[in-house]
This record gives C-alpha cells, sequence and structure tokens, in this order.
C-alpha cells in the first residue's frame, strides 16, 4: 500500500485522519455508513457507472461507496479508493466483495499531489472526500489528468451548516457550554468548504472541468435510535467532550424520532463535470 509522503501539502489533514478521528470513523464506520448512504448512493446514481469502467474513488474512508461502484462496474471493471486515513484504510480492505465485482484497490495516498496516472480512470467520484484539500483548484487539475479525454467527475458535498438540521441542531445546544467561538474561515479545508456553489463552479472550471452541473438535494439522514444518535454524537467531532452527561444533545434530536429511527433534514450539493 501506497503511503502519504510526510511533506505532503495536506500535512494537517493527514495527521487529523490519521489520530482520533480516523480511528473513531473506523470504530463506528456501520452507523457512520448507514447515516450518510443516502447521500453517496445520489451521487453515484449522477456519474451512472457502466459495466467495464475503471473508477477512482477520493477519500473512500471505510470503502463503502468503493465497494458500491465495483458492483456497477463489475467484473470487467475496476474501482481504486484512495485516502489519506490508515485506520479508516483497514477497515476497507476488511469488507467483503460485492459477487460479480472485481476486488477495489485501496491507496493510501494525497489525491491532490499524488501521481494518479494521466488518462487513467473513466471516472472520479467522492462522498464527502474533497473538501479538505489545502490548494483545491491544484487537487481537481490533478484529478482530471488522471481522467481520460471524455472523463467525468461526480461528487457530493454539504451545503450551508444553516441547512444542515442535523449537525446544526447539536451544535446549538453546545453554543451554552462554549467559549464565544471565533468565525471561521469559510474557505477553509473543512466540511463546508464546498458550500458555496460559486466556489465550486470556479475551482473546477480552472482545475479544466467543464459541464459543470449542481443539483440541490435534500433529505432525511440517520436511522439510529435515539440513543445511539446521542451516543454517536459524544464520540464523532468535538460535542463529546462538552455535552457528555448533559441533556441538551438529547432534546435537541428527540423531536426527530420516528419508527425508522433518529431523522434529521440534510441539505447537500450533487456535482457533475466532464474532463475538457
Amino acid at each position: 500500500m501506497s503511503k502519504v509522503p510526510a511533506d505532503a501539502s495536506n500535512s494537517a489533514q493527514i495527521d487529523y485522519w490519521n489520530a482520533a478521528a480516523g480511528k473513531t470513523w473506523a470504530q463506528h464506520q456501520d452507523r457512520l455508513d448507514r447515516q450518510i448512504e443516502p447521500l453517496g448512493l445520489e451521487a453515484i446514481r449522477a456519474l451512472a457507472p457502466l459495466a467495464g469502467e475503471r473508477m477512482l474513488d477520493v477519500g473512500c474512508g471505510c470503502g463503502q461507496t468503493t465497494f458500491e461502484l465495483a458492483a456497477r462496474v463489475g467484473v470487467a471493471g475496476h474501482v481504486t479508493g484512495v485516502d489519506i486515513s490508515a485506520p479508516m484504510l483497514a477497515v476497507a480492505k476488511t469488507r467483503s466483495v460485492p459477487t460479480d465485482a472485481a476486488p477495489p484497490e485501496f491507496l493510501q495516498l494525497d489525491a491532490q499531489t499524488a501521481d494518479l496516472g494521466h488518462g487513467v480512470y473513466d471516472a472520479v467520484f467522492s462522498r464527502f472526500g474533497v473538501m479538505f484539500f489545502s490548494d483545491p483548484t491544484a487537487a481537481f487539475a490533478n484529478l482530471r489528468r488522471a481522467l481520460t479525454p471524455n472523463g467525468r467527475l461526480a461528487f457530493v458535498c454539504w451545503r450551508p451548516l444553516q441547512d444542515n438540521l442535523w449537525m446544526r441542531a447539536p451544535m446549538e445546544a453546545a453554543l451554552p457550554f462554549l467559549p464565544t467561538p471565533t468565525p471561521a474561515d469559510p474557505l477553509a479545508p473543512g466540511p463546508f468548504a464546498f458550500a458555496s456553489a460559486d466556489r465550486i463552479r470556479s475551482i473546477l472550471s480552472d482545475a479544466g472541468f467543464a459541464e459543470v452541473t449542481l443539483h440541490a438535494f435534500n433529505t432525511s439522514i440517520g436511522g439510529a435510535s435515539l440513543d445511539q444518535t446521542v451516543n454517536l454524537a459524544f464520540r464523532v467531532g468535538p460535542l463529546g467532550a462538552v455535552l457528555r452527561e448533559k441533556p441538551e444533545l438529547r432534546a435537541a434530536v428527540s423531536g426527530y424520532e420516528t419508527p425508522s429511527g433518529v431523522l434529521m433534514p440534510a441539505s447537500v450539493w450533487i456535482v457533475r463535470a466532464q474532463a475538457s
């Protein structure tokens, strides 16, 4: 397995996803995959994989989308999943290969700087793996080089925080127990770095992509019980240390409990583009 270079541009993100964050996601992979699976499937639908195609899954994490793509392209195709997180890739490599699919390849590398080849892939896909680049234009230019002349790109990314109640409600519950937050840089690498449709279009255009389209997709995500939802919030992200043993988080999400578990509104962009 290829190793992430020590001097990679995304060193802060590499450190983050190989320490506690990556280990936590790997530990709770089944619940986290179940939570965001509908969003990835919508992006895969937009990509429309074809049998026999070669695909690159960027920020593949624990591999759920990589294996889904492998099932779509079949035994005549091939999927490579790349990520900077060793703990998450370790989980991906233990998953079962779908029937009638070729085993995917998993590589630990930084898609912004790594040599991904030239004209290798028919399509590049990502489920929430492209918002963390320190230089997104350079990263997407690198991905474009890896595509065939008619290659295509599809990914899903979060729209603004205020449109994502599943994340906003727990954060608002935590605010009374936090110091006054410093305003975040909206362009810094992070979950909402691609919230602006105009920014996405500009980055992809500058990176050499054409026919860029964005579709606003809204749905409800979750599916875990109330206890499981609260327990997971204590372990993923910074809220656990703040809200542990406090009832405010439970109150913030209890109104969204359904017979199918806690389901809360989520809003994303489904982005598609063509290598120009």
